[in-house]
């Protein structure tokens, strides 16, 4: 009875939709008129017939790689940096942590005035220190869009790795550092050999965070860069967007969502693997 509430909670909103959009996916089913029938498997031998998907994964995937790596190691560098209390630590952890509580939305509108010529005051100020002579593409081509998105989520999403990596290290004990010290290891040898392999599950974890949310990328590039220049900067989960809003074919875009889930489960039990056994070491 105690999880009874909880499991109405999962039955009524992640069981009950998950089967239909898997009925969705073997389905003709128009939005604004329903199912019209069985037509499976049509909904999924097309999904590789649209020209704009295999563009999409591998922009996906490209994506997913740079912003993982990039917010790692950076995450990593603010949790060292902020991880043993002094003065001015305090400070730095919520300035980094800040940009955590803004949603991710709000976030997007706002690196999107700040990249905007008109209204954003970037390029006036490297035109003031003669940075630039006129104003910079930020969005206008596709690399300094893919550049310009990069930053905003690792603008945004740094702090929050940081904050489990900073976790990590604490629950460290100081013997382990101690004992490696007095054998003769050097920082960077003790970073290697004692931090590194004792954050496994720490890095586990914000390695499972990063890779299924940038997999899944949408907000910041539906408005930022609505995925342009030239579907330059198209995802697969815009690409679900268009099937279901604009192409109004909820069938493919369920199909679509279907083979993401199933990745995303492959990715993950890979991982959780990987974090079991770096557990039971």
């Amino acid at each position: 009875m105690y999880a009874a509430p909880a499991a109405v909670f999962v039955l009524l909103l992640f069981v009950v939709p998950l089967l239909l959009v898997g009925q969705m996916s073997a389905s003709e089913w128009p939005l604004l008129q329903g199912s019209r029938g069985i037509n499976l498997p049509d909904n999924y031998a097309g999904i590789a017939d649209d020209r704009l998907f295999w563009p999409a994964v591998g922009f996906t995937l490209k994506y997913t790689l740079i912003v993982v790596v990039v917010l790692l190691v950076l995450a990593m560098g603010m949790a060292l940096l902020v991880q043993e209390r002094r003065r001015g630590v305090g400070f730095l952890r919520t300035a980094y942590f800040l940009p955590v509580s803004l949603g991710l939305a709000s976030a997007s509108l706002l690196f999107w005035g700040f990249y905007s010529p008109q209204i954003g005051p970037i390029d006036p100020l490297l035109e003031w220190l003669g940075i630039t002579d006129e104003p910079i593409r930020w969005i206008g081509t596709p690399n300094m869009a893919l550049f310009s998105s990069i930053v905003l989520v690792v603008w945004k999403f740094a702090g929050f790795f940081m904050l489990i990596l900073m976790v990590g290290l604490q629950s460290i004990p100081n013997e382990v550092y101690e004992a490696a010290r007095v054998d003769g290891a050097s920082k960077v040898q003790s970073f290697f050999r004692i931090t590194l392999p004792l954050l496994r599950p720490s890095i586990a974890l914000c390695l499972i965070i990063s890779i299924t949310g940038s997999l899944l990328a949408f907000d910041q590039f539906f408005i930022l860069t609505n995925g342009g220049p030239d579907n330059s900067t198209t995802t697969v989960v815009m690409m679900i967007y268009r099937e279901a809003f604009r192409r109004f074919d909820l069938g493919s875009a369920a199909a679509l969502s279907v083979v993401v889930l199933l990745v995303l489960l492959i990715i993950n039990i890979a991982q959780f693997r990987y974090l079991r056994r770096g557990a039971d070491e």
